[in-house]
């Protein structure tokens, strides 16, 4: 089992950027594939990026494709999610998730088995 603690979020200005961080805790962490999905008021939680156990495959919705960028460091647990030329769009609560499959890096909230509580960000016009 694995624990999640995500960090980073806030109030910024559209244009401006983010780093959200997503640390882990409990079995090794690089027996996980692991996922960034966010959730606006009143909509579903959407698909955001995700990336293997290695780091060596990610995967982008198309929202965000050449504007976010995810990375892992299995040294310290952490996976994280820089996001540049922010857009009021990307207001939402962002949860980092676990799967058990360490080649996992689909888009379907289902493929993951464990969720972090999530952080804010707001993204101001």
């Amino acid at each position: 089992q694995v624990q999640l603690v995500e960090s980073g979020g806030g109030l910024v200005q559209a244009g401006n950027s983010l780093r959200l961080s997503c640390a882990a805790s409990g079995r090794t962490f690089s027996s996980y594939a692991m996922g960034w999905f966010r959730q606006a008021p009143g909509k579903e939680r959407e698909f955001v990026a995700a990336i293997t156990w290695s780091g060596g495959s990610t995967y982008y919705a198309d929202s965000v494709k050449g504007r976010f960028t995810i990375s892992r460091d299995n040294a310290k647990n952490t996976v994280y999610l820089q996001m540049n030329s922010l857009k009021p769009e990307d207001t939402a609560v962002y949860y980092c998730a676990a799967s058990n499959d360490p080649h996992y890096s689909g888009s379907y909230h289902w493929g993951y088995d464990y969720w972090g509580q999530g952080t804010q960000v707001t993204v101001s016009s």
